[in-house]
């Protein structure tokens, strides 16, 4: 059975899309730690970061860094802080999060925004990804 990652990617699930390549995305969260908090997942499914083969796991590492940098240009914060935990969701998944405290990092609190912050955040991030 798909995981809800892949829904996303193939349309099935509505999402924040932030960037695409040919064999990753990555969209907003939609249950975030901080504004701007975005999902990078390759395309292809698989459960553990660490079962992925070597190239794919470079690549996804490199994605992730590039959408960072355009989260970074799109969202003020102190920094752009990284986490794999993958307990969530069987299908890897690299958080980018814009921290302004420690407590950005934790995911004990959420922010809450609304769909039109979505909208907005998701445009600014696009538009300096590259």
């Amino acid at each position: 059975m798909a995981s809800i990652f892949t829904k996303i990617i193939n349309g099935e699930i509505p999402s924040y899309k932030v960037a695409e390549t040919e064999d990753f995305f990555a969209f907003l969260d939609i249950n975030p730690n901080s504004k701007g908090h975005t999902l990078c997942v390759p395309k292809k499914e698989v459960n553990k970061i660490f079962d992925l083969d070597e190239e794919t796991y470079i690549n996804l590492m490199t994605f992730s860094r590039r959408v960072a940098k355009a989260l970074e240009k799109a969202v003020p914060c102190e920094r752009i802080g990284m986490s794999v935990i993958g307990l969530e969701v069987p299908h890897v998944h690299v958080h980018l999060i814009p921290l302004h405290t420690m407590e950005d990092a934790r995911f004990k609190n959420k922010a809450s925004l609304t769909s039109e912050e979505f909208k907005a955040i998701a445009k600014a991030i696009s538009a300096n990804f590259s």
